[in-house]
């Protein structure tokens, strides 16, 4: 079964140990790699994203996209090794965000990160602690990679964390689902759109 078919089959309550809804007045949302290069993954998930953002702005939380990009070896890191230089180069289309996702996008609200954390090397930390933020929503891409590793730093840093498990993704379903296993023990608060909308405005998605 492919990651887009089995997305719907995959609701946070199969891995859910606590529960808890965001707090609108000091939350904000990750929106994590909504990019060209990762297209084919984040493709299934866009509407569920797309929704998220739109719940968000309602619900006044601020919105954070991050952009994965390299610009020269000096910025590669242990990811050029790992990945045998297959990166994403900074300038190309595949650098660029997911047109539907780039529209929503206000300049300001962009972060450039090159590793897996979009805390690393970036101000995200301090943007996110100017507006008075204490927890934060994760979504996008790759749900193992960046999303996981942005969720657990963030966990670390002392931001309560809410992990989508509709708005994120990945290759495969197992590496999917491994993920919100290990968030929901260790690290996050399991939430997908209609949780989300329900716990932001007490109603759900028809």
């Amino acid at each position: 079964m492919s990651m887009a078919s089995s997305l719907k089959c995959s609701s946070y309550k199969k891995y859910e140990i606590r529960k808890r809804d965001p707090n609108p007045k000091t939350s904000a949302l990750l929106v994590i790699d909504m990019q060209n290069y990762f297209s084919s993954m984040a493709k299934p998930i866009l509407n569920n994203a797309i929704t998220t953002i739109n719940l968000c702005r309602q619900a006044s939380i601020p919105v954070f996209f991050t952009r994965h990009c390299h610009k020269s070896p000096a910025d590669y890191g242990m990811l050029g090794e790992w990945w045998d230089n297959d990166l994403i180069f900074d300038g190309t289309v595949d650098s660029e965000l997911i047109p539907e996702i780039g529209q929503l996008a206000r300049a300001n609200e962009v972060v450039e990160k090159n590793t897996y954390s979009a805390f690393q090397n970036t101000r995200l930390q301090e943007m996110l602690l100017e507006k008075g933020v204490e927890e934060v929503v994760v979504t996008g891409v790759m749900t193992n990679l960046c999303c996981e590793t942005t969720a657990r730093e963030a966990f670390v840093k002392g931001f309560r964390v809410f992990f989508s498990t509709d708005a994120t993704a990945t290759s495969d379903l197992e590496l999917h689902e491994a993920t919100l296993k290990n968030m929901a023990y260790g690290f996050a608060y399991l939430v997908d759109c209609k949780g989300l909308q329900q716990g932001l405005f007490g109603n759900e998605i028809n």
